[in-house]
C-alpha cells in the first residue's frame, strides 16, 4: 500500500509542475512596467512645418530622444538604434517615435527632414522636432529629467544623455525593473541590450 501511496504522490507532484512551471516563467520572463511619472504637455514644429503636441501621441506608445542633427558622437549610433526599433514596429499605427532637437537654431524643419531622409527614418509617426531652446531645455532637464545642455568644450558644442524614454497610450514614461526591483527609468540607446530591453517592453505597453 505504501509503494501505491508514494507512486500516487509523485504523479500529483509531477501534475502540479506541468500546470504550474510555465506560470513561473511567465511570471520571471514577463517584466513588470511601472509608472516613473506623466509627461509634461508639450508643442513643436516638425521636420514638415506641423505643430506636434502631446495629443499626437494620445492612444500610441512611443519613444524619446533628445539628440542633435550635427553630432559627432553618440547620435548616430543612437539613431540607427532607433531605425531598428521602428523597424521592429513598423506596421503598427500605435506606435511611434518622437527625436527633439537640443540645437534648435540650427535644426530647423527642412534640415530634420533632411536628417531623417538620411538616416532612415520612414515611420509616418516618427517627428523630429524643434522649436525654442528654453523650452526643449526645460522639457528635456525637468520634464524627463534626460540632461541636455551646451558646452563649447564637448564634441559638437553640446552635451545631452544617451538614454531613450518609453511613453504608454497614457503618457506615462514607463520601465521595468532592475534585478534589485528598482525601476530602471530610461533604456540606454547605446546599448544592444537596451535596445532589446525596450524593444521588449514596447511589445507589452501595445498589448495594455
Amino acid at each position: 500500500m505504501k509503494k501505491y501511496s508514494y507512486i500516487g504522490v509523485a504523479f500529483i507532484i509531477l501534475i502540479f509542475g506541468i500546470y504550474a512551471i510555465p506560470k513561473i516563467v511567465d511570471k520571471f520572463t514577463t517584466p513588470k512596467l511601472v509608472t516613473i511619472a506623466k509627461v509634461p504637455s508639450f508643442e513643436f514644429t516638425n521636420q514638415d512645418g506641423k505643430l506636434i503636441s502631446n495629443s499626437f501621441y494620445e492612444n500610441k506608445v512611443y519613444v524619446v530622444e533628445f539628440f542633435f542633427t550635427t553630432c559627432p558622437t553618440i547620435c548616430p549610433k543612437m539613431n540607427a538604434n532607433m531605425v531598428k526599433i521602428q523597424n521592429e514596429f513598423y506596421a503598427f499605427q500605435d506606435f511611434g517615435i518622437v527625436s527633439f532637437s537640443i540645437n534648435p537654431k540650427h535644426d530647423t524643419p527642412e534640415i530634420l527632414k533632411q536628417y531623417a531622409k538620411d538616416h532612415g527614418a520612414t515611420l509616418k509617426n516618427w517627428n523630429f522636432l524643434t522649436g525654442k531652446q528654453d523650452d526643449i531645455y526645460e522639457l528635456a532637464n525637468n520634464g524627463f529629467t534626460l540632461y541636455a545642455g551646451e558646452n563649447s568644450e564637448a564634441e559638437g558644442g553640446f552635451e545631452h544623455s544617451g538614454m531613450f524614454a518609453l511613453i504608454d497610450k497614457e503618457g506615462n514614461i514607463r520601465s521595468r525593473l532592475d534585478d534589485l526591483g528598482n525601476p530602471v527609468a530610461f533604456y540606454d540607446g547605446l546599448d544592444p541590450k537596451g535596445v532589446e530591453m525596450i524593444k521588449e517592453d514596447i511589445a507589452i505597453l501595445l498589448k495594455e
